[in-house]
């Protein structure tokens, strides 16, 4: 029984270390010293390589190291009796909580607007709304889009939610449906993007949707870069239409040298950030969950493959 670690983020020797003290009769091995694939039975993943996961035979769960599990199902050759398992407290929601309000705070009180004036040499007072007056759409309404939405209305700000079935977060105004996205988007200056990338969901950060939003919203996005279409961005920032972007996730990754997010004025880049999974709390789950496996227990937190998430 060998758990395999698999992580473009190189921090197998952190989890090493810790599950030894959980797991200390269990073997560890980091990608690609995958030893003979027969013995490992547990993984411990973010974007695997295609091809990875199905060629271990005696595969008994898959750990996600991340919000998105789009990494591994990608790979449709992965057996599916193979529960794949997310994390529910990994340290994610404060972080991304933290992310997030750096980004309304950002254009609320136009932080933009005041380094434009700065690079420019002007000493100008700008207005700015008070929170009630200013709407923020959050399209997600899952664990990290429950906790921003409920952090947003504690400090006064309107808020409203998207997600693919009714949800009811206390002060959020939920939505639903393609009907009730474009409700929401219609009313919403600032719009977060925080949804899991499904087939449905895959560039719905497009031209026909921002363009519904008021001229001069402005766009955060730590979903996924599939999400986000950037050229038709890109031309709504060109206008006018969209104030700025703050954006954290890029397909691929990391975002191209030459790409145009790089230089926009209108765009700032975070490498994918927002919400980094940490190691100690990632441990204490993965540990009880292979012991409960291995006592026969069924896994908590299984992701549905149908949904994608």
């Amino acid at each position: 029984m060998t758990i395999l670690f698999c992580s473009e983020f190189d921090r197998a020797e952190d989890y090493r270390c810790v599950l030894a003290e959980r797991l200390p009769d269990m073997p560890f091995r980091a990608y690609p010293d995958v030893g003979a694939p027969e013995n490992i039975r547990y993984a411990l993943v973010w974007c695997p390589p295609l091809g990875l996961l199905p060629s271990l035979p005696n595969l008994r769960a898959v750990f996600n190291l991340g919000a998105g599990v789009d990494g591994i199902l990608a790979d449709s050759d992965v057996p599916a009796d193979v529960p794949v398992i997310r994390l529910c407290d990994a340290g994610l929601a404060p972080q991304m909580v933290e992310w997030v309000l750096y980004g309304v705070l950002r254009f609320h009180r136009r932080f933009d607007d005041y380094e434009a004036e700065q690079a420019a040499g002007r000493w100008t007072r700008l207005n700015a709304p008070p929170a009630s007056a200013v709407r923020v759409g959050l399209l997600g309404l899952g664990v990290l889009g429950q906790a921003v939405g409920r952090r947003l209305v504690d400090m006064g700000y309107t808020v409203s939610g998207w997600s693919r079935r009714p949800k009811t977060v206390p002060g959020v105004a939920s939505h639903h449906g393609r009907e009730g996205l474009d409700v929401m988007v219609k009313a919403t200056d600032i719009l977060v993007c925080l949804l899991p990338l499904t087939d449905e969901t895959r560039g719905i950060l497009n031209r026909e949707t921002l363009e519904k939003l008021p001229h001069g919203a402005a766009v955060i996005n730590a979903g996924r870069g599939g999400h986000l279409v950037d050229a038709d961005l890109l031309s709504l920032l060109d206008s006018g239409h969209v104030r700025g972007a703050l954006l954290d996730v890029f397909e691929p990754e990391p975002l191209a040298p030459d790409h145009r997010f790089w230089a926009h004025p209108r765009v700032r880049v975070t490498p994918h950030v927002a919400a980094v999974t940490l190691v100690e709390p990632s441990c204490d789950q993965i540990a009880d969950t292979i012991l409960g496996l291995e006592r026969g227990e069924a896994p908590s937190a299984e992701v549905d493959r149908i949904a994608g998430y």
